[in-house]
């Protein structure tokens, strides 16, 4: 099943990755037949929004969710996604649960779903953050060869498109 607030997202990506990542999402979606889908919970997230997840645990309560400040995440140029799995419990066609097990084999096909879904974004180039010291096993990247350095230079260069995403 195709989910709607995923497809929205995507095209929040940028735009040299949107093509490309629909064909992704399709391959995932053909993957998992049984409870579980996959959501996109963020790609695009401006800098603000990046500043104000890095608050989080040091000037804002709750915990340490990022160590990057604004300018300084994949996220922020449009060149990452972190995914949740939404579980229907109940099979009543109801995503009620959200998942980040990367165990659990929802469609019975012997393969955990979580580990489908890496498998796919690794085969299109994806750097896959359960491979990090630091392991973030949501967040996928593909920086097309750019340091966070070299997309803040382009940004702060004015080096973007009408829609304010960097050339690359």
């Amino acid at each position: 099943m195709k989910d709607k607030v995923t497809l929205d997202r995507i095209n929040l990506l940028h735009p040299r990755l949107r093509d490309e990542v629909i064909k992704m999402y399709d391959e995932i979606v053909a993957a998992l037949t049984g409870s579980a889908i996959c959501r996109f919970a963020y790609t695009l997230r401006t800098f603000a929004e990046q500043d104000g997840l890095y608050a989080q645990g040091r000037t804002k309560a709750g915990a340490k969710v990022t160590n990057a400040k604004g300018g300084q995440s994949y996220h922020n140029y449009g060149l990452a996604i972190d995914i949740v799995l939404l579980v229907d419990k109940d099979k009543n066609g109801t995503y009620e649960t959200a998942s980040w097990d990367i165990k659990t084999d929802f469609d019975g096909d012997g393969k955990a779903d979580w580990m489908e879904i890496v498998a796919i974004f690794k085969r299109y180039g994806f750097e896959a953050g359960i491979d990090w010291k630091f392991v973030d096993a949501p967040h996928f990247q593909k920086s097309f060869g750019y340091s966070i350095k070299q997309l803040q230079d382009l940004f702060h260069s004015n080096k973007v498109d009408k829609n304010n995403y960097v050339l690359i």
